[in-house]
């Protein structure tokens, strides 16, 4: 069980992506701060061009661009981005352009379980560094006056072992898959056009990891029926499908890039 406060917090390990400071929420220590709602509250995601992604988030995160699989542990992340820091789809207001699907890991923000070696325990943290915390003029308190959790802070911590939850659900969903042998190595590639309209010579946008769709239709009858039942097979066809968004995010960076580029002047 995970508590929201602690006497003495122990060392916390771990790097996690869009957390610079993150300390133990506790009452003697933050009963006087709160979250400040803002109009526009992902600017900190713009640093993000390939987010982790629970499994069960693979049918909505299909429609937005790729869901690869990268690392020795083979993590599924949603491509957001062509270049590393900047996410193509947070506007620089802070916003998320419309129709697109925000992870779950970008909605927990500024909370995060951090493992608290000291104790043998995960701990509730949040990211002191996040601009909409706030001494000041705060709407959403973390603690009551008497130093219980408010209703706000437990509806996050609700949500922080939920996505605790669906993580260890994916972790189990990619070992299925590594005991089946479906990952292979894929290439994503980008063909540009020669000024006289002929192909150039392909561009390697990224190498990961991706379900073969070989190794899939080779299977044992029982193993795919087996993938079916327990809904996997949805989840792979999800990502198999979601492939064709490096085609989105390639015709985007190069809408961007002709709108970015000054005209020529005779």
């Amino acid at each position: 069980m995970t508590t929201t406060t602690q006497q003495v917090p122990g060392q916390l390990s771990g790097n996690v992506l869009f957390y610079s400071k993150p300390e133990p929420l506790a009452k003697e220590l933050h009963s006087n701060l709160g979250v400040k709602r803002m109009d526009g509250p992902f600017k900190f995601a713009k640093a993000g061009h390939a987010i982790p992604l629970t499994v069960g988030e693979f049918p909505l995160a299909a429609v937005t661009g790729p869901i690869i699989f990268v690392g020795e542990e083979k993590l599924p992340i949603a491509v957001m981005g062509l270049n590393a820091g900047e996410n193509m789809f947070v506007k620089d207001d802070g916003t998320f352009e419309s129709g697109i699907y925000i992870p779950a890991y970008v909605r927990r923000y500024p909370f995060v379980f951090a493992n608290d070696e000291q104790n043998k325990q995960m701990v509730l943290c949040i990211d002191r560094n996040a601009e909409f915390i706030t001494d000041k003029g705060y709407d959403m308190a973390f603690f009551e006056a008497n130093g219980e959790p408010t209703e706000y802070t437990k509806n996050c911590i609700e949500f922080c072992n939920n996505f605790e939850v669906e993580r260890q659900r994916t972790m189990s969903f990619v070992q299925l898959l590594r005991d089946l042998d479906l990952f292979e190595t894929k290439t994503a590639t980008f063909t540009p056009a020669n000024p006289d309209g002929t192909p150039g010579e392909p561009q390697k946008i990224a190498e990961y990891f991706g379900v073969s769709e070989e190794k899939l239709n080779k299977l044992p009858a029982d193993k795919f029926v087996e993938l079916r039942d327990n809904g996997a097979l949805g989840q792979i066809y999800a990502h198999m499908h979601s492939l064709v968004g490096w085609d989105r995010l390639v015709a985007l960076a190069m809408t961007r890039a002709a709108v970015q580029q000054p005209a020529n002047v005779n």
